[in-house]
């Protein structure tokens, strides 16, 4: 895994060193010409509806003030048994709240079913897209640290419970009607299970199509990148979005299980290609 913590390191720092370079830029023009008068740049739309893009964040970052309920619901794997194509199979959901502190900046709280999971999140909006072209793309980070709340006898330490999961999302807004983003990702667990490794470095790749004012289609891959003897399965998912101003209803099938990114990048086993996926869906509410 030292190869991928390398660049892990180095794709992170990226866009730290960009958002320093534009900072800088904004200053050395100000100094250029202090009586001139200010332009503010024109920000390019949103590239997507909502926060979440099926199984993954998206690049959005709602306005200072912003608070956001969302449930996520996953039926069970189909398993072609008398299940009703998983819907009467055991479901796994998490229900949460995020909190938009400044316009480019959003934490947020969620618990889910399976493994008690309680999760804290960060979002923050690096670089964003401008209508003249001169950023051309969209850069945010988002991280999240989960912890496990099942009974303590399951953990021999306190910090066997933690779980981390750290993206750069790298979006654009190509056209009214299609946006596209790829997002590499690192994952980390306390306590895995032998001959496991703790970390875990994948890639998503992520889009939509509008096909009307208020739906769109979208579809969601992530490939995870492991040495690991038993290594986890691609996560791919395909949907349609339906969105209202302050409304956003996703419903999809996928093969992962689980919701918490970093659980469903180490441990997922089903193979979309075998016929092991679950309907989902994701209803995300503002105000």
């Amino acid at each position: 895994m030292k190869l991928y913590k390398k660049i892990f390191i180095a794709v992170f720092a990226f866009p730290m060193v960009l958002l320093a370079q534009e900072q800088k830029d904004t200053i050395a023009a100000v100094e250029e010409d202090s009586i001139a008068p200010v332009v503010e740049v024109e920000l390019e739309r949103a590239a997507f509806e909502s926060t979440s893009l099926i199984e993954n964040q998206t690049n959005r970052v709602y306005s200072k003030g912003t608070i956001e309920m969302i449930m996520n619901h996953r039926f069970g794997v189909v398993s072609g048994t008398n299940d009703l194509i998983g819907i009467w199979a055991p479901s796994n959901i998490r229900i949460a709240v995020n909190y938009s502190i400044t316009d480019r900046i959003t934490v947020g709280f969620g618990t889910t079913k399976d493994n008690r999971l309680q999760d804290f999140s960060l979002k923050v909006a690096l670089l964003r897209q401008t209508v003249n072209g001169k950023m051309p793309v969209s850069v945010t980070y988002y991280g999240n640290a989960s912890i496990n709340a099942m009974p303590k006898e399951n953990f021999y330490h306190t910090s066997d419970r933690h779980s981390f999961f750290n993206q750069i999302i790298i979006a654009k807004r190509f056209c009214k009607a299609f946006s596209l983003q790829l997002a590499p990702s690192y994952s980390h667990y306390n306590v895995v299970d032998a001959p496991m490794s703790n970390d875990l470095f994948a890639v998503e790749l992520g889009g939509r199509l509008k096909v009307a004012s208020d739906i769109s289609i979208l579809f969601d891959v992530n490939q995870p990148f492991t040495s690991q003897e038993i290594a986890p399965k691609s996560g791919i998912s395909i949907g349609t979005e339906f969105s209202t101003v302050g409304h956003s209803f996703q419903i999809f099938v996928s093969n992962y299980r689980g919701i918490i990114n970093q659980q469903n990048n180490m441990f997922n086993q089903n193979d979309f290609f075998e016929g092991d996926f679950a309907i989902g869906f994701n209803i995300s509410r503002t105000w």
